[in-house]
């Protein structure tokens, strides 16, 4: 029997640590030891290694694992709690303001994009797609489009799926449950289905958002939500740079509650709680 009993050297937390935060900006401490070494178990026992200095020496040993082994060890370290309808406001916003504002401005000329950055299992960006879709139907010309990305490959096979048990979906209002959801032919099942023609609104893509975006297209709305927490500050401010600039001017910027902007010398104004739009300078919040 393989064992996973040993812990990591200090000398290998750091090097595992400075590793994760140069390739995708999360920063762990020592405080996260042994929440690091819960999450790369799975991966010892894949790899049929007897511990984690073992582990090390594969990750860091020059013959080309590394570009491979970072793929499941972000996919170890990453976080993807989230709900549908998480932090309500803002789908109360976009369907309120954002989209007769879009309207507006640009009837049909266009269609309008909005991002969901870091969108982990789906239920952002399927929540993102009932709202538009439900608009869609009461004004004729609307179009949209939906980007979705995150770091995790794991997660991102998944929200494609578009399957969640029934107490996931919970939060859904009950006719948009009915209307977006379909139960599986077992009726003992517990598991829905995103309907197919809300999963073909949405294009699922890897992004590490420490990298650059190379989108040609600028979003009217980028949706990052519970996502910079895990980034030190300088990293924040930085990557909010990149999100301004794939924004257009006017756009919208909505973070989770728990998240601020303060002090950043960006080109964003708030307007709500954990929203913010884009201006035409910079200036600091």
């Amino acid at each position: 029997m393989t064992n996973h009993a040993d812990s990591l050297s200090s000398r290998d937390l750091n090097r595992l640590c400075r590793l994760i935060y140069e390739q995708s900006g999360i920063t762990l401490g020592a405080e996260k030891q042994i929440m690091l070494e819960g999450r790369l178990k799975r991966r010892l026992t894949s790899l049929h290694l007897p511990s984690y200095r073992d582990y090390c020496d594969y990750l860091f040993d020059g013959n080309g694992h590394d570009a491979e082994e970072m793929v499941h060890l972000i996919d170890a370290v990453s976080t993807n709690k989230t709900d549908f309808f998480r932090e309500k406001t803002h789908f109360e916003f976009l369907a309120a303001t954002l989209l007769p504002e879009f309207t507006i401005q640009h009837g049909s000329a266009r269609e309008l994009l909005i991002w969901s950055a870091g969108c982990s299992t789906g239920e952002e960006p399927y929540t993102l797609a009932m709202v538009l879709s439900e608009y869609q139907q009461s004004h004729p010309g609307f179009r949209f489009r939906l980007l979705a990305t995150d770091i995790s490959t794991a997660v991102l096979a998944k929200a494609e799926l578009g399957i969640f048990h029934s107490d996931v979906v919970r939060p859904v209002p009950s006719e948009l449950r009915r209307k977006y959801f379909m139960r599986s032919r077992d009726r003992e099942s517990s598991l829905l289905r995103v309907i197919p023609e809300l999963r073909q609104a949405i294009e699922f893509r890897y992004l590490n958002l420490m990298e650059e975006f190379g989108m040609s297209e600028l979003a009217d709305a980028i949706f990052c939500r519970n996502v910079i927490i895990y980034f030190d500050r300088p990293t924040q401010e930085r990557l909010f740079h990149k999100f301004t600039r794939q924004l257009v001017d006017g756009g919208y910027m909505f973070v989770g509650h728990s998240e601020s902007l303060h002090h950043m010398d960006i080109p964003l104004v708030p307007v709500a709680p954990a929203l913010y739009r884009k201006t035409n300078g910079r200036c600091r919040i």
